[in-house]
């Protein structure tokens, strides 16, 4: 074989080339998934699955409860039928005389408490159903906004869908606030009348029902002016169902107050 003689001028043409050595890229790593699109129909479907258990189990504890000034609360789960019929009453009549009709909202009502409203030297009304107020009292905080107003919107046609009308007044019932820390119609009738929900009256469940817009400030034990004339004014929605002429509800006065979010 001939000896080629090295050379630092450019190559001549038929003169043999050095071959370059071939680069070998480095391995590229493969693109790393993102976790979180995985993750967003698990939690869409979590509140699903956390009402579909809550259709059967009795909730341990709510959001307003986890929230209440007072510690510890009086909180007593008992079942449907252990529940006076005069306090499903009280709290419809009180809270949501269409509860039996509408599917979450009552437009009506909305509507109502808009026209109410406007009127300055009115104190702001409220329209939540008892199904609103559910869904709020379980897994809410008080307050407006859009955003949670969104949220309760949702968490009420899950419920509606998911439970059903006697359930959602089971769970109302339980978990609504009647006082200061005092939640659930068995822990509120055993601390105001010393007894069981089941033996409730009907004068007895209308005094509970009446301080639901406001458990906080306004009073079962002693009840103010305005308490006692709404307690009245449920008691005789209450006959309405039975034949008797309705009557409207009573305007709260300018000395008392009221807050629709709070333990409703």
């Amino acid at each position: 074989m001939p000896r080629i003689e090295p050379s630092l001028g450019p190559p001549v043409d038929g003169a043999a080339r050095p071959v370059p050595r071939e680069r070998v890229a480095p391995p590229v790593p493969p693109p790393r998934r993102r976790r979180w699109p995985l993750l967003l129909p698990g939690l869409a479907l979590l509140p699903v699955l956390i009402l579909a258990v809550l259709r059967w189990v009795p909730p341990p504890v709510t959001a307003y409860m986890l929230q209440s000034p007072v510690r510890p609360v009086h909180y007593r789960w008992v079942p449907a039928r252990d529940i006076a019929e005069s306090a499903r009453q009280a709290v419809v009549a009180s809270e949501d005389q269409k509860f039996w009709v509408h599917h979450g909202f009552d437009l009506e009502a909305i509507r109502q408490a808009q026209e109410y409203n406007r009127n300055p030297r009115h104190h702001r009304r409220g329209a939540s159903t008892i199904s609103q107020q559910t869904a709020k009292n379980l897994f809410l905080w008080p307050g407006g906004g859009y955003f949670r107003k969104g949220l309760e919107a949702l968490l009420t046609v899950l419920i509606e869908r998911l439970w059903g009308k006697q359930r959602i007044l089971e769970v109302y019932l339980n978990v609504a606030e009647f006082g200061p820390g005092v939640y659930g119609v068995e822990a509120a009738a055993e601390a105001y009348f010393d007894k069981p929900a089941a033996r409730l009256s009907q004068a007895e469940a209308a005094r509970l029902a009446a301080v639901l817009p406001n458990p906080r400030h306004w009073s079962v034990r002693n009840p103010g002016a305005y308490a006692q004339a709404r307690a009245a004014w449920i008691l005789g929605q209450i006959a309405h169902g039975a034949g008797s002429p309705a009557a409207e509800e009573p305007d709260l006065p300018a000395d008392e107050s009221t807050d629709d979010d709070a333990g409703r």
